[in-house]
């Protein structure tokens, strides 16, 4: 949860404007979009927590703000009263430090606010252009890194030529503003999950949540229009398809993935792991736990990853681009990002310091993280750096192996499949007779800029000797 703290009687952050004089409007506060985030050039309001004329404490939660990546509660710091909301609920691409909600001291003063507009608020500027922020939402980097994948160094748009401004009377239609986009529902992730399994068209669903957001049960009592049944009737045929339009978090993935690929030369180490022994070490550790930690085989790999880093500190490296000069930034620490499978897309959450974890420590960790990444309730610090990314689909049984984009800035990245059970020679002398072997084939994908095609099959050397004797994670 967001702490936006205001602590100075005229403060300076962007969040709120003191006391704004307009007409003949009574002293107030004016609420501004608050920038959550090194990054964060805009947001979404989400559901609404306050009305107006409703008392407000310290600690109070004022409104949800939605990003492409996280949704987070803004607590605001102060004693008022809300007198006007002037962003609803389900709002787009609200530029940081545009008005959203006007506060005053005593309750007697809300009533001349219902008249309060935006332009009494001081107006609001244009949102930024789209893929900038996208970009940042969606890097594993914060802005500003000189790595040539990080936002502020992918190519921007040539600059148009400049044409003197023609003097122009402003219009007022009276409604409310809009954005250029089409807007997207509000809806908890449940929900959206929900609706895409159901192939439900979200933005004709009512919601019946608070704020209007659109709730589990909305998707499952949803019936078509009966316009469209009858529209469909009459044509004598079904249609064969759907065009259903990609939110911005898919955009933001498409265009991340699109980068790396582009801008990183991958190349591929694959190996078959004996599993067999861990998964006898994974057995006693967790019927000796007595409820405190119930370890997986991820957390087992997170850590080999962690240890084989430190082995070869090459993969641990990512390339920068500071100044025009390139160079390449070896960490003293091991950040696994660990991609983790959402209603909205992909998330890297990341278990930092993993070197240092114990099993027990990095089972809890990536099971809170996995939980708030589903929820959308991440902060941009928990999904943005990370030094390696591990991706295990062994969840599947279909999926023997597969290979896995590079998550920029990092250098690498190691896509783990299904455990399966092989026939192998068995250990007695005559060699006559077989036993069965529990085995995982992984394959790394690296960034040949950085880690050269020796160095790589180093690093699976490391992860494959650690895996086969698991009691070294315990040293």
């Amino acid at each position: 949860m967001l702490m936006l703290g205001f602590l100075s009687p005229l403060p300076t952050l962007s969040a709120i404007a003191r006391y704004y004089a307009s007409k003949s409007f009574p002293p107030h506060t004016v609420v501004t979009m608050p920038a959550l985030s090194p990054t964060m050039t805009s947001g979404n309001i989400g559901t609404w927590q306050k009305t107006a004329g409703d008392t407000i404490a310290p600690g109070d939660v004022l409104v949800e703000i939605e990003t492409d990546k996280a949704q987070m509660d803004f607590e605001f710091q102060e004693d008022g009263v809300l007198a006007k909301i002037l962003k609803d609920s389900g709002e787009k691409d609200v530029a940081v430090g545009n008005p959203i909600a006007v506060m005053v001291e005593e309750g007697t003063d809300v009533a001349p606010f219902e008249s309060f507009t935006l332009d009494d608020a001081g107006g609001e500027k244009a949102p930024p252009a789209k893929e900038a922020g996208e970009e940042a939402a969606e890097s594993s980097e914060p802005a500003d890194t000189g790595s040539e994948t990080s936002p502020s160094t992918l190519p921007k748009a040539a600059p148009k030529e400049e044409s003197a401004p023609q003097p122009q009377e402003a219009e007022s239609t009276g409604g409310r503003l809009q954005t250029s986009l089409e807007r997207e529902p509000s809806a908890s992730p449940l929900a959206k999950a929900l609706a895409l399994e159901r192939g439900v068209p979200i933005k004709q669903v009512k919601g019946t949540g608070p704020g209007g957001r659109i709730t589990k049960q909305d998707i499952e009592k949803f019936k078509p229009a009966a316009s469209a049944t009858s529209a469909t009737a009459s044509t004598g045929a079904s249609p064969t398809y759907e065009d259903i339009p990609a939110s911005s978090m898919r955009k933001t993935i498409a265009n991340r993935l699109q980068q790396s690929m582009n801008q990183n030369p991958h190349y591929f180490v694959a190996a078959t792991l004996s599993v067999s022994k861990l998964l006898k070490l994974r057995q006693a550790l967790n019927g000796s736990a007595d409820g405190k930690y119930k370890l997986s085989v991820n957390d087992f790999l997170i850590k080999a990853c962690a240890i084989a880093c430190k082995k070869v500190p090459t993969v641990n490296s990512s390339w920068r681009e500071i100044d025009g000069q390139a160079v390449i930034r070896q960490h003293n620490t091991v950040d696994v990002s660990v991609a983790v499978a959402t209603p909205i897309g992909l998330m890297t959450p990341i278990v930092k310091g993993v070197e240092a974890l114990g099993l027990s420590s990095i089972s809890s960790r990536v099971k809170d993280l996995g939980k708030r990444a589903r929820d959308g309730k991440l902060k941009p610090e928990e999904y943005q750096g990370g030094t390696f990314t591990i991706s295990n689909m062994g969840m599947n049984p279909a999926i023997d192996r597969f290979t896995a984009v590079i998550n920029p800035p990092q250098a690498g990245i190691l896509a783990v499949g299904t455990t399966k059970k092989v026939a192998v020679p068995s250990s007695a002398e005559d060699g006559s007779s077989v036993e069965w072997d529990d085995q995982i084939v992984v394959t790394a994908s690296f960034d040949h800029k950085v880690i050269d095609g020796a160095v790589g099959g180093d690093w699976i050397r490391e992860f494959k000797k650690v895996v086969e004797n698991p009691l070294e994670m315990l040293l």
